[in-house]
């Protein structure tokens, strides 16, 4: 988030007008502004307050039908769109399985919300629900379809709305730390040995916990039969190679509240400057091929066999969107996916940093 500065709810909507078909989060970027102050500022002209209550969100979403969910960070847009099935609460983390809406939700991320209402060119109007950390980020974003339950919108509104309508909301600066530098790292043979004994890849973000290493730093350290660097337009190389194939994947984009997943084979990929999209019928992947710093193959060991992921990441050595085969519980991964990854381009060691 840049550097924020002090600007009242009249100012920020003067601004505003000044520039109507500006993108939100542009114009946010432009102003010094995080997008929550920019929503805010529009309580009781368009925006409404709610209560970021994501068990109460989870209770009411499936009523909606069907809907279109957003997940983005700086350099990759998720859209899925799709109906809320299979929804499960819980205070450190929050499921939604669908066949279409697949997410991963940190509640204790979700700070503020609000329900927004915007017309759009054609005079019709636009209603999204849209969810923010404390520092004024999106994490999550759900927008109304032609197909869409109103009355159940609505529904969902009135129970959320908070009390107090404010024109402003309160936002923080966050550290993005993973790890703590005042605690003592795990040494290369300390992450090979917890590696190694991985049976599930849900238990690798808890062992670099264990480990204090970040993931990036995990990568590098790790022996390469389990994780090698690959160019930096693999990924770009992964979707044009998979799309038509009928060989079904999974693309991961995750905010620091949410990760949504899309599950199954891709049909349209195109590039568009910077951009790599899919823009498939249920699914719209939108990446900035140029913001990809690093990619790497990754090997997790699994009570099933290995499983294999491309792992994308950024100049600040974030990651940025992570790529698996889609697989079953108790199956091996697909021997089509691996031949893939394993004819991605490599990183040329001579020209590397």
């Amino acid at each position: 988030m840049p550097e924020a500065r002090q600007i009242s709810p009249e100012e920020i909507r003067r601004l505003r007008a000044l520039h109507p078909e500006m993108r939100e989060r542009d114009f946010a970027r432009i102003q010094k502004l995080s997008e929550a102050e920019l929503v805010a500022a529009f309580v009781g002209m368009g925006s409404v307050r709610l209560r970021p209550d994501v068990e109460a969100f989870l209770a009411g979403a499936p009523a909606l039908g069907e809907v279109m969910c957003l997940t983005r960070n700086e350099h990759a847009v998720h859209e899925k769109i799709g109906v809320f099935e299979k929804t499960r609460f819980g205070q450190h983390a929050s499921i939604v399985l669908g066949e279409e809406i697949d997410l991963r939700i940190f509640p204790t991320h979700w700070a503020s919300a609000y329900a927004v209402e915007k017309p759009d060119k054609d005079g019709a109007v636009r209603r999204s629900l849209q969810f923010f950390d404390a520092a004024g980020t999106a994490v999550h974003k759900v927008h109304c379809r032609p197909e869409t339950n109103l009355d159940a919108y609505q529904a969902l509104v009135e129970t959320l709305r908070t009390d107090e309508q404010l024109q402003t909301v309160e936002i923080r600066e966050l550290n993005d730390t993973e790890v703590d530098t005042a605690a003592a790292q795990a040494s290369a043979a300390q992450l090979r040995e917890a590696w190694q004994g991985l049976t599930d890849t849900h238990q690798f973000f808890p062992m670099l916990k264990r480990l204090n290493l970040s993931r990036h730093q995990a990568l590098k350290t790790i022996d390469r039969d389990y994780a090698w660097p690959l160019a930096t337009n693999a990924a770009s190389t992964m979707l044009e190679r998979a799309a038509g194939s009928g060989l079904p994947i999974m693309a991961f984009v995750g905010s620091r509240g949410c990760i949504q997943i899309h599950s199954g084979p891709i049909e349209k990929v195109q590039a568009m400057g910077p951009w790599i999209n899919v823009m498939d019928e249920t699914f719209h992947l939108h990446l900035r091929a140029d913001q990809i710093q690093e990619v790497w193959a990754v090997r997790k060991p699994t009570a099933d066999g290995h499983v294999t992921s491309i792992e994308a990441f950024g100049a600040d050595n974030k990651l940025i969107i992570q790529f698996f085969g889609q697989r079953q519980e108790g199956v091996d991964e697909r021997a089509a996916w691996r031949t893939l990854i394993e004819g991605l381009p490599q990183l040329d060691q001579s020209t590397a940093a």
